[in-house]
């Protein structure tokens, strides 16, 4: 079976499925209930052409994915707290997401100052002023920037679970894509890795950077950092042309072997899930298993939209 429509991403104490037209986020609540968030969605690539051209598409479907992320994110932080009976909490007022919005934006200017300018600061630091040399040492801090992340984030003790439910929303995608049995048995027997995952994207804009800066050259003023950073949408684009690339084609020898790399890094990122992980991946999955996109897909012998899967 091809590799269909569909993304997702793991949350706390749950998993989020995304179609091209449905999003679906399963938590497990303290009581073992599942408590679910249904919305419908439309991409803005699909209503605005121009935005869903090549390399330009993926870094809008960056952003949404973003924020698509951070409501699933949001929604398993209270379910999976609510006591039993308890009423679901409301919307989050105008401040509330004003804040939220704050702390993504911060989050972002922290991740440009250590993926980005800091790496570029410390090889000029070290000495490296050639473009040639000065590219290759930047993007291989910035490569190890990553490394270490990646590396904390799965010594995390607090998040051995969500990487638990990372591992199974990968799983019950490949099981669907294979036309297995969605049960949890089932499901658990298949791969943790997949190539669509937002790890390996990420592996694939750091490797994208170092080509596209070393280019652009050693920064030596504000203009020449704001520069970088206004590339990155660029870089974006490229990457996820890739991950299409390789969620269509990963039959072929060559692009398992260029999607190799990527995919080790999920083994920092995904951990084996239990049964009762791979059940919520699945509860969440036949939520949006209803989009005619998907049915559409399998009898066309692929996706025409390829979404992450995180």
């Amino acid at each position: 079976m091809p590799f269909l429509p569909l993304g997702g991403q793991a949350v706390i104490e749950g998993v989020m499925m995304r179609s091209p037209s449905l999003v679906a986020v399963a938590v497990r609540r303290t009581d073992g209930s599942l408590g679910f968030l249904e919305r419908r969605f439309e991409s803005v690539t699909r209503r605005f052409k121009l935005l869903g051209l090549p390399v330009v598409r993926g870094a809008v479907s960056l952003f949404e994915t973003l924020e698509l992320g951070i409501t699933a994110l949001n929604f398993s932080a209270e379910e999976s707290a609510r006591e039993v009976g308890a009423k679901a909490a409301e919307q989050p007022g105008m401040w509330m997401r004003a804040l939220q919005f704050a702390i993504v934006v911060l989050s972002l200017a922290i991740g440009a100052l250590l993926f980005v300018v800091l790496p570029a600061r410390v090889t000029g630091w070290l000495g490296f002023h050639d473009r040639w040399r000065f590219g290759l040492v930047d993007g291989g801090l910035r490569l190890a920037a990553f490394v270490i992340y990646l590396w904390l984030l799965s010594r995390w003790r607090e998040m051995a679970r969500v990487l638990g439910f990372h591992g199974a929303e990968h799983k019950a995608i490949h099981a669907l894509e294979a036309g297995a049995p969605l049960t949890p048995e089932s499901v658990q027997s298949f791969p943790r890795l997949h190539p669509r995952c937002g790890t390996t994207f990420l592996f694939l804009v750091v490797m994208v950077s170092i080509v596209v800066f070393t280019f652009i050259g050693k920064p030596s003023s504000l203009v020449q950092h704001l520069l970088r950073l206004a590339c990155m949408p660029l870089i974006a684009g490229i990457a996820f042309e890739f991950i299409r690339l390789s969620g269509k084609h990963f039959d072929r020898p060559l692009v398992r072997a260029l999607a190799w790399p990527g995919m080790q890094f999920q083994r920092l990122t995904t951990r084996e899930p239990d049964l009762e992980m791979c059940a919520v991946a699945i509860a969440s999955l036949q939520k949006v298993m209803g989009d005619p996109a998907i049915e559409s897909a399998r009898r066309a012998g692929g996706a025409p939209e390829v979404s992450f899967v995180q």
